[in-house]
This record gives structure tokens, sequence and C-alpha cells, in this order.
């Protein structure tokens, strides 16, 4: 069983940026792919970024490549997004997910709100 907390959402401008982080739980943390979603009210949930267990291979959607960057500390248990240049059109309520699979999930946070201001 794996808990994850995500933090670090708020307003910001457009051209901003933001870091997210996801706290973990769990002895397990370093083996699971771990990734990042967001949903826009009246949109479907739509994948963001992946990073395997050891933080080498990322994969990243294509809106947000060169933008955004996803790691991990695994001695913290804990995931980041680096978001920067942030548009109005990345405004989401964000996920952290473990035991990630193409757009499924084994575990998922909360959420966080991101809202970027034109």
């Amino acid at each position: 069983q794996v808990q994850l907390v995500e933090s670090g959402g708020g307003l910001v401008q457009a051209g901003g940026s933001l870091r997210l982080s996801c706290a973990a739980s769990g002895r397990t943390f370093r083996s699971y792919t771990m990734g990042w979603f967001r949903q826009a009210p009246g949109k479907d949930r739509e994948f963001i970024a992946t990073i395997s267990g050891n933080g080498v291979d990322t994969t990243y959607a294509g809106s947000v490549k060169n933008r955004f960057t996803i790691s991990r500390d695994n001695a913290k248990n804990t995931l980041y997004l680096q978001m920067n240049s942030l548009k109005f059109e990345d405004t989401a309520v964000y996920y952290c997910a473990a035991g990630v699979r193409g757009p499924m999930a084994a575990y998922w946070g909360q959420g966080t709100q991101v809202t970027v201001s034109s």
C-alpha cells in the first residue's frame, strides 16, 4: 500500500513557475514508476510525465516537454514536478501516481490545484 500526498499548488501568473511535491509512504517507493497527471474542468485526466524507479528514464507529454521536469528523491520518498513557463491552459488539478502503466496507476494522490492567470 502506498499513500501519496501532493503539495505546492497555487495561483501563479502566466510565465511563472511552480514546483509540485508528492510525499509517498512506504519503503517500496523506489520500486515504482511514478508519474504526474492533470485534469482540467470538463476534461479527461491527461498524462503529464513519468519517471522510472531509479530516476534514469523519463517521459513527457508533448504539451509540457521542455517546460516541465519530473524528478524524484528516493532517499526522501518524494516525487517532484518543476513547472516553468506556465500557461493559462496548464490550469488543472495535478495528481501524483505510483505504479504507472500508460494512463493507469496503482495508487493516486488527492490532487493539488494549479491555477495560472493570464
